[in-house]
């Protein structure tokens, strides 16, 4: 568990950063911390590792005052992503994520070993161990750096907008990849942010700041968007904020229908969905037989903004639903979606 108690950063040109912060970050959870520039989001981040110390307040580590712990026996025990990865360019991957251990005693055929199952554990294929970091993909290097901070099998993580700095696409495959981490190594994640989609999705808990360094809410995602605090959250939650909310629906009221598949696109005079050998969808084929991309695809059992969203992109007005392995399990209609969503409201 982390608690900041009363915690105020004050710099030497007399600038707030933080003011008068007290928080709880739940033990085994992922809470985010946004808010715009200059906030004190990130201030507050770094005084749980000590980069920065507090001018006031306590901040505590597992019930421990941090500042009674020397600096970098603290951070061996708090795993540290940044945005751009922060990799040692003239060591390789392994070498890299093996740092942690080293520092911390182990002997390097345990340290490289450790490495070498972390990369698995992010999802990197074992030769790019050998490689240099300027030789991988933005995503590569961000995966790097988490199974870096991982590997010392620290309690805590601290992650300082890991993902902001590579494209929409890879940024939503990683935050994946930590949703999928967190679920099988359950550590205490405090994750900076000044993306508020980012925040919904991928938080248990939200803490919005505002300028001045000071905690406006701090709540579940869910609540946020339905009761923001005041009008400074409502306005940085977004007026979209009811069409986020529908991520915590659930899709059970929809009926899954089924639908006409072929393996080739042809001229029927209607809609039909294209799929593979392994019944994996790859578009629509129209009524002339062209083929069209298929918009989005909804994984059965998820929420409901998932199936609102598949429906709206099709080109048929059928949203199609995969299962867990992507295969074609049926559709679903635009109309009864927003059905079973006007349901919820009611």
């Amino acid at each position: 568990m982390i608690e900041f108690r009363g915690v105020t950063k004050r710099f030497d040109d007399g600038t707030i950063a933080v003011n008068g912060l007290d928080l709880v970050v739940e033990a085994g959870t992922i809470t985010v911390f946004v808010g715009p520039s200059g906030c004190g989001k990130t201030t507050s981040l770094r005084m749980v590792n000590r980069m920065i110390d507090p001018t006031e307040g306590t901040v505590l580590v597992d019930g421990k005052d941090v500042l009674t712990v020397d600096p970098p026996k603290l951070r061996l025990g708090i795993g540290y992503v940044i945005q751009q990865a922060g990799l040692f360019p003239h060591r390789t991957v392994l070498d890299n994520v093996a740092t942690v251990p080293l520092l911390s005693g182990w002997s390097k055929a345990k340290a490289r070993s450790r490495a070498a199952e972390l990369l698995e554990l992010v999802g990197l294929p074992a030769e790019l161990g050998k490689r240099y970091p300027v030789q991988l993909s933005g995503g590569q290097q961000q995966r790097v750096g988490v199974a870096r901070a991982l590997a010392a099998d620290p309690p805590v993580l601290l992650m300082d907008e890991p993902f902001s700095a590579v494209d929409p696409v890879v940024r939503e495959g990683l935050q994946d990849e930590l949703l999928r981490l967190q679920a099988e190594l359950d550590k205490t994640i405090v994750f900076v942010t000044h993306d508020i989609d980012e925040a919904v999705r991928i938080g248990e808990k939200v803490a919005v700041f505002r300028e001045g360094g000071i905690l406006a809410q701090y709540a579940p995602p869910a609540e946020l968007l339905v009761r923001p605090a005041d009008d400074f959250v409502a306005s940085f939650v977004g007026k979209d904020r009811g069409y986020r909310s529908l991520s915590f629906v659930d899709a059970s009221g929809v009926e899954v229908l089924p639908a006409e598949t072929v393996r080739a696109p042809a001229a029927s005079g209607g809609w039909q969905l294209l799929v593979d050998a392994e019944r994996r969808p790859q578009g629509w084929s129209g009524p002339d037989g062209t083929v069209v991309p298929g918009g989005s695809l909804y994984e059965q059992g998820g929420a409901i903004r998932g199936a609102l969203d598949a429906a709206l992109s099709s080109p048929s007005g059928l949203g199609v639903v995969v299962d867990t392995d992507g295969r074609f399990a049926g559709v679903v209609e635009a109309h009864q979606v927003l059905d079973v969503i006007e349901s919820h409201r009611g």
